[in-house]
C-alpha cells in the first residue's frame, strides 16, 4: 500500500518523477499556514517529504504576513492565504492568480455562557473578536446585521485579544466568557476546559444567509508558473484535491500526521479539529461569484480590506 501511494503521489505532484515545473531547475516551492490552510494539504505534504529527489518544497508558516512576504519577493511559487488578503495582492499588481478555495469556513462564537442559544441572545453581551477588520471581524458584524443586531449598539464587540491563540487562550481559562474563534483553536480551547462549548457554528449561519459556505481561504499561484507549466499544475491541483478527500475520509491517520508536522500538538485534537475545518478543494473558476460575494463583504465594510476593489475575472486561473 505504501509503495502505492508513494507512486501515485509521485505521478501527481512531479515529486522528484521526472517533469519539472519550468522554472528554477524544476523546482517549487508552495508557502502555506499552520492551521486549515494546513491540514486539508497534509497527505501531500508527508508524500512531498517522503518522496525520493523532490522538486516541491512545502513550506509551513505561522502568520499570513509571512506568507505575503514570500508572494512580494517572488519565493513562493504557490500559497495558500486569506482570501482577502489574495485579492489585496492581485490589486496591488503582483503576479498571482486564485486557483482554488480549499477551506470553506472555520468561525465560531463559543464559551461557558449558557444563557446564549441565538442572535438574540447576544443584546447586552460582550463578546470578543480578533483584530478590528480582520476576517472573524467582518464576518461577525456582517452575520449581526442579518439577525437584526446593531454591532455598535446592541453588544459591545472587545479587541482585547490580538490573535486567536490569545482570544482562545482566555476562553479556555474563562478570562472571556463569549469569542469568535477560528479552528482548530477552538478545539484546543475545548480540549483543556471542557466547561466551555460551541454556541454558534458561524459557517453554518453564513450558509444560511448567502447559500454557500465561506470562501474563507484561497490557494493562489503564480502567473508565470501557471503560463509555463500547466500539465505540472494541473497535477497539483489533483494532488491537493485527493490529500483533502483523504484527510476528510482518513481523520484519525490524518490526525497522526498533523502532529507529526507540527500542526497541532496532539492526535485527538487534531482529529476533533478536521469536521470543523470545512476542508473542500474546489477550483476557483466557475465559482467566482461567489468568491466575488465573499469579498464584496470586506469592501463594504471598507475597501481597502480587499485592495480598493473587487478583483476583476483576470484574478481567476483560466486552466
Amino acid at each position: 500500500m505504501r509503495n502505492k501511494l508513494v507512486f501515485f503521489f509521485c505521478l501527481l505532484a512531479l515529486a522528484g518523477c521526472g517533469g519539472g515545473a519550468g522554472k528554477r531547475g524544476g523546482s517549487v516551492t508552495i508557502a502555506t499556514l499552520k492551521g486549515p490552510s494546513s491540514m486539508g494539504m497534509i497527505q501531500y505534504i508527508d508524500s512531498v517529504d517522503n518522496a525520493p529527489h523532490s522538486n516541491v518544497k512545502v513550506m509551513i508558516l505561522n502568520e499570513p504576513m509571512q506568507v505575503r512576504k514570500m508572494m512580494l519577493d517572488g519565493t513562493a511559487d504557490f500559497a495558500v492565504l486569506p482570501t482577502t488578503m489574495a485579492a489585496v495582492l492581485y490589486n496591488k499588481g503582483l503576479d498571482y492568480k486564485m486557483v482554488s478555495v480549499p477551506v470553506w469556513g472555520t468561525f465560531y462564537l463559543f464559551g461557558n455562557d449558557s444563557t446564549v442559544k441565538g442572535w438574540d441572545d447576544l443584546r447586552g453581551k460582550r463578546v470578543n473578536v480578533m483584530a478590528r477588520g480582520m476576517t472573524p471581524d467582518a464576518l461577525f458584524r456582517y452575520l449581526l446585521e442579518r439577525n437584526g443586531l446593531d454591532p455598535e449598539r446592541d453588544l459591545t464587540l472587545d479587541y482585547s485579544f490580538p490573535t486567536h491563540i490569545d482570544l482562545a487562550n482566555a476562553v479556555a481559562a474563562e478570562r472571556v466568557s463569549l469569542g469568535v474563534v477560528s479552528e482548530p483553536y477552538v478545539s484546543l480551547a475545548m480540549r483543556k476546559n471542557n466547561h466551555i462549548h460551541i454556541i454558534l457554528d458561524l459557517n453554518a449561519e453564513w450558509n444560511k444567509v448567502q447559500g454557500i459556505p465561506i470562501a474563507e481561504t484561497a490557494f493562489i499561484g503564480k502567473d508565470s508558473v501557471l503560463k509555463s507549466d500547466a500539465g505540472f499544475v494541473k497535477k497539483l491541483e489533483a494532488a491537493y484535491a485527493y490529500s483533502t478527500k483523504w484527510v476528510n475520509e482518513h481523520p484519525d491517520s490524518a490526525a497522526v500526521l498533523m502532529v507529526k508536522y507540527g500542526l497541532l500538538p496532539d492526535v485527538a485534537t487534531a482529529r476533533s479539529s478536521i469536521p470543523r475545518s470545512n476542508l473542500e478543494y474546489v477550483s476557483a473558476r466557475g465559482i467566482e461569484r461567489e468568491i466575488g460575494d465573499y469579498l464584496n463583504i470586506f469592501y463594504e465594510l471598507n475597501p481597502e480590506f480587499v485592495g480598493g476593489k473587487i478583483p476583476d475575472e483576470n484574478f481567476y486561473y483560466e486552466k
